[in-house]
């Protein structure tokens, strides 16, 4: 059929979609897309006669419900091309006429469905020259940045930072399949490949022509390959979306380094976002920080915690904002209490942009800017730069406001062509119209009722349908009473229904008004959503304005709810923090008291510090506590603690925990070593590294002597000098705080009691000279027979000297006394494994000691470092 033809002719312009083919009040599929859709959403599979000996294979979704199953086609991954009708059934000759008008693909769908609490990203990168151009979008925002990663780590990083629902590459993208596949089966995104066409220059002018700019005023003369695959996205996007993109009204350029880096192992160990094993908000720092009001402040509230600040005037600008804030809490609850009924701004005008939104969502646009007055207002009085900048960035827009209240009727239905749709008094002919079909109303009835009286007919009645429009319906009880006049129209089991010449023509004045009204109410609504829709930048950065006023309003609250302190921010590479605490662990034990910690990390004398005790003490939590502390310090926000002086760090590592990555054929340790080859490679003396278990993925010796080698290289600021907390379980460790500088031994407090141990869960300085790794395992339950025999096991270890005879294997000097190993092993200048400090050292120590004027904790402490100095050591037996 001619209508099929069509159809194969569409379906074959696009090839890689699922076609949407709009047939009347359905979006039909038919063939392989049919099969496709009616087995990924479970529908009815049936058939439809074309002109071909066998039916064609048929399924489909009504037109108004549309948006979720497209969303749900989306998840899966699939592209989808809307084909529309551009005409009036009723007025087509021939065949209507049908154009796809929209290809929704997983990084351009606008729906209601989407998740309003992130963005969703699209994100494109071209490689050429050993760099990355990105480009990444939210269409359903208006989003669009630039940049350019230098390394494929740094682009992995990118991704992993936004989290993009699809991404095109090009041909010449030098990530190995491998990588790429099993990063794409990680994130979940769809991945599709640049045509050549997309590349050629003529795209990157036409993207700055719709931005009005150029390379130079941009910034993107700085990205020459991210003007590239600038140019790309936004050539993919006009293909896909077929309009005019007026919500991507502004182009923001970055550089990676305007944001502290943080790389994917460290974005899941310290669950940012979500938390490692449920994948869940709740347990993560967002779900501690997040009590923004409005869907934008939301989205903007996880950039920030993904994104932290490394510029000192940057950070004090934001604490300067949320002190204010909680200085005035009328004000600032005043605040927050206008912000709840505003909706998603951004999302409401890339649907009005789209020309898809509905009266409803004019309302909710209105509503929405009614607030903007009240919460300037109470912005007015504030006096900090930020919120004073945030306030002439926010306009009223009361002409808008009022627009939408004058045209839209209050409580619209959800269709727009079934009129109802424009307030009365806007228009005047709306009126009129009304009052006919009101009137019309009137009519009908007297007419029924002057028929009655002139028939005889007591239960006659005029009614109405879409296919016979008024009509009279006579029982057959009273059919003999029928006059001459009535014109048959149909036969029912027990009634029969009639028209006259009088009732026609009150059948078309009233359905002709009716007809006119609602051509009429939609023409007037499009009129209204186009004026709406040519002030999209106006809306936009007032959104942006409410985003991080709701942003702050939250940090501000969470500060004074969670009692934290505003940081002091230095540029010397100093973190010192008192009475810190784990901003999420402290939330959800609310029934424990949870224990603070100090830490002290400098470039200096406190570069490194070697945390030592036993499992379940609290090494990793108090490890993790100090990197989220910092994290939220260059957020800008307050951080749970006493007091702290936070450095500004260009980077944050953590190396905690550990897994098989089978898919890609490594080890435990071989990813534990590719993480720990990251940091060193890529951290500098700015960089706060967190680093747990170092070698515990393969033997004893291999482990200690790897983990020794990596501290070394850290502490020492030719090679590193960063400032790091190194938790281990290799007590031998301990050593060199004697022996390289700016390494500081610090061990979880641990009480015995009989057999079992109870953890302090205090950081004291020192090392711990055992690990309690059997009596952790009878708090886990181990049964007791086990038990028994590891202590057992235990004792004759011991008893065995197995340290000394380890020794001498490491050192080459089999059953050679620690006393015997000569000065000389040291070898240009770096220590060997098992050298420790000799006698006359700790007695030179004791002789130096002030005990008159020690206190007696002091006394204690020295005492301690001592006792661990000696103890510690391997094949120590007289």
């Amino acid at each position: 059929s001619p209508m099929m033809q069509h159809y194969l002719q569409t379906k074959q312009e696009n090839p890689d979609c699922l076609l949407f083919y709009r047939l009347g009040d359905f979006y039909e599929m038919f063939y392989e897309d049919a099969e496709t859709v009616s087995r990924e959403l479970d529908l009815t599979l049936t058939g439809k006669e074309c002109g071909l000996p066998e039916r064609a294979p048929m399924c489909g979704v009504p037109y108004h419900a549309v948006e979720t199953y497209l969303e749900r086609l989306v998840e899966k991954g699939y592209r989808i091309a809307i084909c529309e009708q551009m005409e009036d059934p009723k007025l087509a000759k021939g065949l209507v006429k049908r154009e796809v008008v929209r290809i929704v693909t997983p990084g351009t769908i606008t729906g209601e469905g989407l998740d309003d609490s992130r963005n969703n990203y699209i994100l494109c990168a071209v490689y050429g020259d050993n760099r990355y151009g990105l480009a990444l979008s939210d269409v359903s925002t208006g989003l669009f940045f630039v940049s350019e990663a230098p390394t494929t780590r740094d682009l992995l990083g990118e991704i992993d930072k936004y989290s993009p629902s699809e991404i095109l590459i090009n041909d010449a993208f030098s990530m190995s399949d491998a990588n790429l596949s099993l990063i794409r089966d990680q994130k979940g995104f769809s991945m599709w490949t640049l045509p050549a066409a997309a590349l050629e220059p003529e795209n990157e002018f036409r993207m700055l022509a719709h931005f009005g700019t150029d390379r130079e005023s941009s910034g993107l003369s700085a990205y020459p390959l991210g003007a590239t695959a600038a140019g790309a996205l936004f050539r993919y996007l006009q293909d896909t979306q077929k309009n005019g993109l007026e919500q991507l009204s502004r182009i923001t350029v970055y550089p990676i380094g305007r944001y502290m880096t943080l790389d994917l192992s460290t974005r899941r160990n310290l669950e940012l976002i979500e938390t490692l094993r449920e994948k869940q908000k709740k347990g993560s720092l967002l779900w501690v920080l997040d009590h923004t009001g409005t869907a934008m402040g939301a989205r903007m509230l996880r950039n920030w915690i993904e994104q932290p600040l490394v510029n000192k005037k940057e950070i004090l600008r934001r604490q300067d904002a949320i002190w204010e804030l909680n200085q005035d809490l009328i004000t600032r609850e005043e605040i927050r209490e206008y912000l709840r009924p505003v909706y998603d701004l951004e999302q409401l005008m890339t649907r009005i942009a789209y020309r898809t939104a509905g009266p409803r969502e004019l309302i909710a646009l209105g509503r929405s800017l009614s607030m903007l007055p009240h919460i300037r207002a109470q912005l007015a009085t504030q006096k900090s730069p930020l919120l004073k900048e945030l306030c002439e960035e926010m306009d009223p827009m009361e002409d808008l406001c009022s627009l939408i209240e004058a045209s839209i009727a209050p409580e619209p239905p959800i269709t727009i062509r079934e009129g109802g749709l424009i307030r009365d008094g806007y228009h005047a002919e709306v009126d009129r119209l009304r009052q006919v079909r009101t009137r019309g109303k009137d009519w009908v009835a007297q007419m029924e009722e002057e028929e009655r009286t002139r028939t005889g007919i007591k239960n006659l009645r005029i009614k109405y349908n879409r296919v016979f429009g008024y009509y009279l319906e006579v029982t057959n009880s009273f059919k003999d009473l029928v006059p001459e006049d009535y014109i048959r129209r149909q036969t029912l089991a027990n009634a029969e229904r009639y028209t006259t010449p009088r009732l026609k023509e009150l059948e078309e004045e009233i359905l002709g008004a009716e007809d006119r009204l609602n051509s009429l109410e939609y023409d007037l609504f499009c009129e209204v959503r186009e004026k709406l829709a040519a002030e999209v930048v106006r809306v936009q950065n007032t959104a942006h304005a409410v985003a991080g006023l709701d942003v702050l309003a939250s940090l501000a609250y969470a500060a004074e709810r969670n009692h934290y302190v505003r940081p002091a921010i230095n540029e010397k590479g100093r973190i010192d923090i008192t009475a810190g605490r784990h901003p999420v662990i402290e939330l959800m034990n609310r029934d424990e008291l949870f224990v603070p910690n100090d830490t002290m990390l400098d470039q200096g004398e406190n570069r490194v510090a070697i945390i030592t005790g036993p499992n379940m003490a609290g090494k990793s939590t108090y490890m993790r506590q100090v990197a989220l502390i910092v994290l939220m310090a260059q957020m800008g926000s307050f951080v749970p603690a006493d007091a702290a002086d936070i450095g500004i760090c260009d980077r944050i590592f953590t190396r905690v925990g550990a897994s098989d990555d089978l898919a890609s054929g490594q080890s435990t340790f071989m990813v534990e070593m590719n993480e720990v080859a990251n940091i060193l490679r890529n951290a500098t003396k700015n960089s706060l590294l967190i680093l747990d278990e170092i070698g515990r993925g393969t033997s004893t010796f291999d482990g200690l002597s790897i983990a020794w080698a990596v501290v070394e290289h850290i502490a020492d600021t030719k090679l590193l000098g960063a400032k790091t907390l190194f938790a281990t379980h290799y007590h031998e460790l301990t050593e060199l705080e004697n022996t390289l500088p700016g390494v500081q031994n610090y061990c979880i407090a641990v009480k015995e009691q009989g057999e079992d141990i109870l953890f302090l869960r205090k950081i004291i300085p020192g090392g711990a000279d055992r690990s309690y790794g059997i009596q952790v395992a009878r708090l886990a339950g181990v049964p007791d027979s086990v038990l028994k025999r590891a202590n057992e096991i235990l004792s004759e270890l011991r008893d065995a000297d197995v340290a000394a005879k380890a020794k001498a294997e490491v050192t080459g000097q089999k059953d050679v006394r620690r006393r015997e190993i000569a000065p000389d092993s040291v070898e240009l200048g770096q220590m060997t494994l098992f050298d420790t400090a000799n006698d006359e050292q700790i007695i030179e120590e004791i002789s130096k000691m002030e005990l008159a004027s020690m206190t007696p904790i002091d006394a204690l402490n020295a005492l301690y470092r001592l006792q661990s100095r000696i103890t510690n050591r391997w094949g120590d037996t007289e």
